[in-house]
């Protein structure tokens, strides 16, 4: 929609960032009102983690902001990088996210577009956002209106957004927990071939927590994701005050769990050096360590009896003190998690912690852990069980997809059992007139045919059935102008047909006549056919001068035309020598042509 320059300000002496919007926009009388709007909202917007704006205006036609420019890399160009970002480091991004959301909720502007695209990393660390209230002028262009623009990278909009194009505060979060889920998995939560399937996703699909891609994310942070790509918008985060103050908590944890204290700036680094991966063994070694279990040291015997009296006496209160413990809670330990693994990773660690491992059936389906992987264990993960006994986890089917039938064409009650057969929901919709399709058949369903991949079980689908053709009433249009006639035709919801024909009586342009008789009922689209007169038809007289009586009485006839003789007073008529009217005249056919003979 724009691009974007480094300018320097001549006023004021200083670097700057010049947006250009391109030139489809700058036509658009609708959408350059509104960008002007909006600009002078953003630009009252002073924060930190805001990229500030300084000006508007517009040159030769074209509109343009003058901008912060701010040294460093947009979000996108750090994942496309490193790919993903751990724990703390997202929500170090994450903190300064939500503090440039809440300064402009509090200031009545929503964003509506959060992506990596519009999230900046300075060299400073300062995290900063741009682009606020952009999209909102984008909404005004009748361009977007045209072609049906989803306003937002499809990737991150909200459910709204897609089924009505609302948007307030907590939709920003909602695009905020999906760029959350893509700092920590490196993926974004939907995928599709189109942008319409993607879109699809979030209004029928639950966002699935970032663990199921990668274990090493802490459920606090899974809790944030889900929190806030609800699908419905008053079960999101209240406010972006609210999920900042969770970021900020589950940063104090992640920071506890490293045995380092978290700084809640807006400000992240990125420079760290890569994450240490442990192994099972040195995790377990490194637990050990953390709970004080000493390595048993070798001493050197020594050979006073005394000591070796003492050293008998504590092996002997030392034996019995371990079998009492044995038999206390010796025999217990805690529930190592299988939970987020696969069957193959929970069975492997299952062998290297010499657990006995049991798979529950049968399997449940889930719309939020992968097929296989481990979705729940008994006991559960840091509770007491007695060692060499078994754990049971239950796998992951995946999630229940079913594939949507066509019933276009279909009656409703085909359509309604076809569907509920797969396990779908139907709902019916306010039926619509249809000439092609037949009443009581399916003319619309909503969603389409289901692609390869499926559809949630228990979905709904919505039918629309035809009522048939649309009655209408058939108008009088006898005795009127054949221009009035057909927008009257029109009007009641028919095609007209005009056939014309030579009528002495009726003038040209009259209709004479109707196929259906007014006050009748037809269907909508069907044709009434209107007889219009030609007026009288004229024909051109023969010129018959010269010609004896009975050629030209024979003339007179094939013309249409009824003669009248009369003879030369003394004489016998044989040939006409004059008529009236005369040759070459144009006259009603049956007209009276009277011929002079001598």
């Amino acid at each position: 929609m724009a691009t974007v320059y480094s300018g320097f300000d001549t006023r004021l002496d200083r670097v700057v960032a010049v947006k250009v919007m391109h030139s489809t926009l700058a036509d658009d009388e609708a959408f350059v009102a509104r960008f002007v709007r909006e600009a002078r909202s953003a630009a009252r917007l002073q924060h930190p983690n805001v990229v500030a704006i300084f000006d508007q205006g517009e040159d030769h036609g074209r509109v343009f902001l003058v901008m912060e420019l701010v040294g460093g890399r947009t979000l996108r160009a750090v994942l496309r990088e490193r790919v993903r970002l751990d724990a703390g480091q997202a929500l170090g991004v994450m903190e300064g996210l939500l503090t440039a959301l809440a300064a402009a909720h509090d200031a009545g502007i929503v964003h509506r577009d959060v992506k990596p695209e519009n999230v900046l990393v300075a060299d400073s660390g300062l995290v900063k956002v741009a682009d606020f209230g952009l999209a909102r002028a984008i909404e005004s262009s009748q361009h977007t209106v045209a072609d049906g623009t989803l306003i937002g990278t499809v990737a991150y909009l909200a459910p709204e957004q897609v089924v009505s194009g609302a948007a307030d505060a907590r939709t920003d979060l909602y695009s905020a927990g999906v760029l959350l889920y893509e700092m920590l998995t490196g993926l974004v939560p939907f995928t599709g071939d189109t942008p319409l399937n993607v879109a699809y996703q979030h209004v029928n699909d639950d966002v699935p927590p970032p663990s199921a891609v990668q274990l090493d994310v802490p459920p606090s942070v899974d809790d944030i994701v889900l929190t806030a790509t609800r699908r419905e918008s008053a079960d999101r985060y209240p406010d972006a005050h609210a999920m900042l103050t969770a970021v900020r908590r589950a940063r104090n944890d992640y920071a506890d769990s490293l045995g380092t204290t978290a700084q809640h700036t807006a400000v992240v680094r990125l420079d760290d050096a890569p994450t240490t991966v442990i192994s099972l063994g040195r995790a377990d070694r490194l637990g050990a360590a953390r709970r004080g279990e000493p390595a048993s040291p070798s001493r050197r015997r020594r050979r006073r009896t005394p000591l070796v009296v003492a050293i008998v006496v504590g092996v002997i209160l030392g034996s019995v003190g371990a079998v009492g413990w044995w038999l206390g809670s010796g025999r217990y330990d805690d529930a190592p998690r299988f939970e987020r693994l696969t069957q193959a990773q929970a069975e492997t660690r299952a062998r290297s912690l010499g657990v006995s491992l049991r798979i529950k059936e049968p399997s449940p389906f889930s719309e939020t852990v992968p097929r296989g992987t481990v979705i729940d264990q008994d006991p559960e993960p840091g509770d007491r069980y007695r060692r060499g006994s078994t754990i049971t986890v239950t796998i992951s089917r995946g999630q229940d997809r079913v594939v949507i039938p066509d019933v276009l064409g279909k009656t409703e009650a085909e359509a309604t059992a076809l569907l509920e057969a797969q396990g779908l929901q139907v709902v019916p919709a306010p039926r619509e007139y249809n000439r092609e399709v037949p009443e009581g058949s399916v003319v619309e369903q909503v969603p389409g045919p289901s692609t390869a991949r499926g559809t949630k079980r228990g979905s709904s689908v919505t039918l629309v059935v035809s009522k048939g053709p649309e009655p209408v009433t058939v108008p009088n249009v006898e005795g009127r102008p054949r221009g009035d006639a057909e927008a009257a035709v029109a009007d009641a919801g028919l095609l007209s047909k005009v056939v014309q024909v030579f009528d002495d009586d009726v003038p040209t342009g009259i209709v004479i006549s109707q196929n259906r008789p007014a006050g009748t009922t037809a269907s909508r689209g069907d044709t009434l056919t209107l007889t219009v007169s030609k007026g009288p038809e004229l024909v051109v007289v023969p010129d018959v001068g010269g010609k004896d009586r009975a050629d030209a009485q024979s003339a007179l006839d094939a013309a249409g035309l009824k003669a009248r003789f009369i003879e030369f007073p003394g004489r016998r008529g044989k040939r006409v020598y004059d008529q009236d009217p005369s040759g070459g005249e144009r006259v009603r056919r049956g007209s009276t042509v009277t011929c002079y003979l001598v």
